[in-house]
C-alpha cells in the first residue's frame, strides 16, 4: 500500500497551469476514447484526451491504450498463441517432423518481443492534444486535470465523453495476508504481472474465478506453457454464456489437466515461511454440508470481475447518475449520461458489453454525431464474441437459455452437431467438446437467433457469420450456403439435426 500513499501525497502539491477550451474533451485513453478522439478529430473538433493510470497497491501501472492494449486482450491472445504453439508442436511428430530434445517454454523471451510490440499497437491519435493527467469534472463544461507532478490545469468543453473503463474487483469478504504476495491477481487481466514477477518459479496457480471469461482464458494459457493451474468455482462458469457451451469448454479444460474446484468459495489466503500461499476455502455440496478444504500454491489470482472507475470524477456531484448495484454511469440509447452534454462509452457505461470493439464502434458514431454528421445511434444487439480458452468458444445472438425465456420452449428450434476437425485425425486428439449449435425461431422462415461454435479458430469463424445473423440470416439460408471444404466453419452450413428429433448429432464421413 505504500505505493499507493505515496501516489496520493503527490496529488496534493498543486500547481495551476491555465485554461484550454476545446469542442471536445474525452477523459480516458483506452480503446473507445482514442476512438472517440480520433474520429472527433478527424471531423475538424478541437478534441482534448486526458489519461492517467493510478497505480496499485503493488504498483503495476501502464501507458496509453487502456487495458485491452496493455494488460488485456493484446497480450492475452498472443499468450493464448504462445500456449496454442506447444500444442502444435506435440501434435508435430505425427505430421512427420522431427523435434529433438525436449521442448519448454521460456517466459522472459516472450516477454521481451511482446513489450516490443505493445509500443506499436497505441498512439496519440494525429490532432489531438493528449495530457497525461488525471481528470474530473467541476461542472458540466469544465474538466479539471492533475498530474503527478502536482501541476492542475482546466479544460472546458462544449461536450465531454467519460470512457475510464474499469478496474479488477478486490475480494473483501475474506483474510488475506501478504497483498502484495496477491496483488497481481487482483488485475483480472494482468496475468502477464504475475508471472513477470515469478518466472519460471510459478509453477503451481490458483485462479479463483471462472464466471467471467477472462479466468477461464489464463488458466488456460499458463495451463498451456506447462503450468499447473487450478481454477475456483463458486457457482457456474462463463455466466450469461450459453451454459451447455460453457460445460464443453470447461470439460475441455479439465481433459487437458485442468483442475476445477466447483462450488467452492475461498475464504483466507496467508504467506507460509516457504513463500508459498496457503488457501482456504468452503467447499458448498448443499444447503446442509459444507466442507472446509486447503492447499498450497505459487500464486493466486483473482479473476471475480471489474469495476468502473469513475472514482474522483465527481461525477454525482454535477448531477451525473451513477446505476444503485453496479456503480456504472447511467447512459440513454445515444450514450448521453444524466448531464446533456456530457456522455460515457465502454466498459464505464451501464448495460453496455465489456468489450473493445462495442467501445470503439461507439465511440465512432458518437464523434459522428456530436459533429453534426450522423444521427446513427450504436447497436448492441448480436454483438459477435470468442472466449480464447484452449478450444475456442465464439457466439453471436442468443444462448439458449435466453431464446427459451423469450421465445419459450416449444417456439425455438435448435440444430446441433457434435464435429471432428480434420486437423485432430493425425494428431488423435480428443474432439468430443467441438460442437456447433444454431438457435432459431421455430416460425416462420426460422430466423437464426443464435449461433455457437467451440473448435479452433472460433473467433474467426463467427466473425463471418455475425454479419450474416445481423442481417437476418434464416435457416434456410444457412444451408443453402455451400460450405468451404475442409474447414471447421462449414459443419454450421450442414447442420440438419435438432435436439428436438433426439437423433445422434455426431457427424460422420466427409
Amino acid at each position: 500500500m505504500a505505493a499507493f500513499r505515496r501516489g496520493c501525497a503527490r496529488w496534493q502539491q498543486v500547481r495551476f497551469l491555465g485554461t484550454h477550451h476545446y469542442d471536445l474533451v474525452v477523459i480516458g485513453g483506452g480503446s473507445g476514447g482514442l476512438a472517440c478522439s480520433r474520429e472527433a478529430a478527424q471531423l475538424g473538433q478541437k478534441v482534448a484526451v486526458l489519461d492517467h493510470v493510478q497505480p496499485s497497491a503493488r504498483g503495476t501501472a501502464w501507458g496509453l491504450g487502456g487495458t485491452c492494449v496493455n494488460v488485456g486482450c493484446i497480450p492475452k491472445k498472443l499468450m493464448h498463441q504462445a500456449a496454442l504453439l506447444g500444442v502444435a508442436m506435440d501434435d508435430a511428430g505425427k505430421f512427420g517432423w522431427s523435434i529433438p530434445g525436449p521442448v519448454s517454454h521460456d517466459w522472459w523471451v516472450w516477454l521481451r518481443m511482446e513489450s516490443a510490440q505493445a509500443h506499436f499497437c497505441c498512439h496519440v491519435p494525429q490532432k489531438v492534444k493528449y495530457f497525461n493527467t488525471r481528470g474530473s469534472l467541476l461542472d458540466r463544461h469544465t474538466v479539471r486535470g492533475l498530474d503527478a507532478k502536482g501541476t492542475e490545469m482546466t479544460l472546458t468543453a462544449r461536450n465531454i465523453v467519460i470512457a475510464t473503463g474499469g478496474r479488477p474487483r478486490y475480494p473483501t469478504h475474506m483474510f488475506i495476508h501478504a497483498w502484495t504476495e496477491v496483488m497481481f491477481g487482483i488485475f483480472n487481466k494482468v496475468t502477464f504481472a504475475l508471472v513477470k514477477s515469478h518466472g519460471q518459479n510459478l509453477s503451481r496457480m490458483e485462479d479463483c474465478g471462472a464466471s467471467v471469461y477472462v479466468g477461464l482464458e489464463c488458466a488456460g494459457l499458463l495451463a498451456g506453457i506447462g503450468l499447473d493451474a487450478s481454477v475456483m468455482v463458486r457457482s457456474v462458469a462463463l455466466r450469461g454464456f450459453d451454459q451447455q457451451m460453457a460445460q464443453l469448454v470447461t470439460g475441455h479444460m479439465e481433459a487437458r489437466g485442468t483442475r476445477f474446484h466447483w462450488g467452492c468459495v475461498p475464504t483466507s489466503v496467508e504467506k507460509l515461511p516457504s513463500g508459498l500461499l496457503q488457501v482456504k476455502w468452503t467447499e458448498v455440496r448443499s444447503d446442509l454440508e459444507r466442507v472446509e478444504r486447503e492447499d498450497t500454491f505459487s500464486s493466486v489470482l483473482w479473476a471475480i470481475g471489474r469495476v468502473p472507475e469513475t472514482t474522483g470524477l465527481n461525477l454525482p456531484q454535477v448531477g451525473v447518475q451513477l446505476h444503485p448495484d453496479t456503480g456504472k454511469i447511467v447512459v440513454a440509447t445515444d450514450e448521453r449520461t444524466t448531464v446533456s452534454n456530457v456522455y460515457a462509452i465502454g466498459d464505464v457505461a451501464e448495460g453496455r458489453p465489456e468489450l473493445t470493439p462495442t467501445a470503439v464502434k461507439a465511440g465512432k458514431l458518437l464523434a459522428r454525431r456530436l459533429a453534426g454528421q450522423s444521427n446513427q445511434l450504436m447497436d448492441y444487439h448480436s454483438v459477435p464474441t470468442t472466449v480464447f480458452t484452449p478450444l475456442e468458444y465464439g457466439c453471436v445472438g442468443l444462448s439458449e437459455e435466453s431464446a427459451e425465456s423469450r421465445y419459450g420452449k416449444d417456439n425455438i428450434e435448435v440444430y446441433h452437431a457434435f464435429y471432428k476437425p480434420l486437423e485432430f485425425t493425425i494428431a488423435e486428439r480428443d474432439a468430443s467438446h467441438c460442437y456447433v449449435k444454431v438457435v432459431c425461431d421455430r416460425a416462420g422462415v426460422q430466423r437464426v437467433l443464435g449461433l455457437h461454435f467451440t473448435g479452433p479458430s472460433a473467433g474467426e469463424v463467427i466473425q463471418g457469420f455475425a454479419v450474416s445473423v445481423r442481417c437476418g440470416l434464416t435457416y434456410a439460408q444457412l444451408r443453402d450456403t455451400v460450405g468451404i471444404h475442409p474447414t471447421c466453419a462449414e459443419e454450421l452450413t450442414k447442420i440438419h439435426i435438432t435436439k428436438r428429433s433426439g437423433l445422434d448429432a455426431t457427424v460422420t464421413g466427409c
